[in-house]
């Protein structure tokens, strides 16, 4: 009899302990919900020339809301490159880590590469942040000539997708008219997570990078300028090693 009674004793204590369990996680998914209604992304462009700074700012909900994490996801188009070998150099300076999902070869033209992906993780020591700020060095690529007398050509940058998580809240699935994806759960990239993509986060559009091109018109007259310029070069040295007699 007494066995019973501790048994179902203990069965009654396990489910109260999973209802409320339950109940928080339910709690917290619903904060965190709130939260990205709230929630909002702007870029905007520093510097001028092939060699800029991207700098996006993410403001978060006043609400207080603990252990969430952001990830930033870039969808870089082929007229910009990122360095990495820079990027390695910042790194100590830095209060976010990327993730490159593809090699970057820096000398090659943007019609000769494709765009690539960028995993930004911005570091904050604040448990419930309010704004954060990224600040990526990017720089322009050599584009093709003109042929109608174009001498800068623009490149649009997009604003970043704003993803969200938190181990508090596993229950991801109602999250409308956000979406649930698969991004890595870290800069090691060892494993994928669910994160919650915000949806219409963006208080701005794209953002665009002027960037100078030669004029493909004056191909002809510069490449026949500098024959002449090379023959008249080459006639006059030859006289003037001739006459002096340093040619035997």
């Amino acid at each position: 009899m007494y066995l019973i009674l501790f048994t179902v004793s203990t069965c009654l204590a396990t489910c109260h302990c999973l209802i409320q369990e339950d109940e928080k996680t339910e709690s917290h998914c619903d904060l965190l919900k709130q939260w990205l209604e709230s929630t909002s992304v702007s870029v905007e462009i520093s510097k001028k020339g092939f060699h800029r700074e991207l700098i996006t700012t993410v403001d978060l909900s006043p609400d207080v809301l603990s252990g969430v994490r952001v990830l930033l996801v870039h969808r870089w188009p082929r007229g910009v490159y990122i360095d990495p070998y820079q990027l390695a150099s910042l790194r100590d300076q830095s209060d976010w880590q990327i993730l490159l999902d593809s090699a970057i070869d820096l000398e090659v033209p943007a019609h000769k590469t494709s765009g690539f992906v960028t995993y930004v993780y911005p570091n904050h020591d604040d448990p419930n942040p309010r704004r954060l700020k990224v600040t990526i060095p990017i720089h322009g690529r050599y584009h093709e000539p003109s042929s109608v007398g174009k001498t800068f050509t623009s490149v649009d940058i997009q604003p970043p997708e704003l993803l969200l998580r938190t181990e508090k809240c596993t229950q991801l699935n109602n999250s409308e008219p956000h979406t649930v994806v698969d991004a890595p759960c870290t800069v090691h990239n060892s494993s994928t997570c669910p994160w919650v993509k915000i949806q219409h986060q963006q208080e701005h559009g794209p953002v665009s990078l002027q960037v100078p091109v030669g004029d493909g018109s004056l191909l002809i007259p510069v490449c026949s300028g500098t024959l002449l310029v090379t023959m008249i070069c080459c006639v006059v040295l030859s006289k003037y090693m001739w006459k002096h007699q340093i040619i035997s």
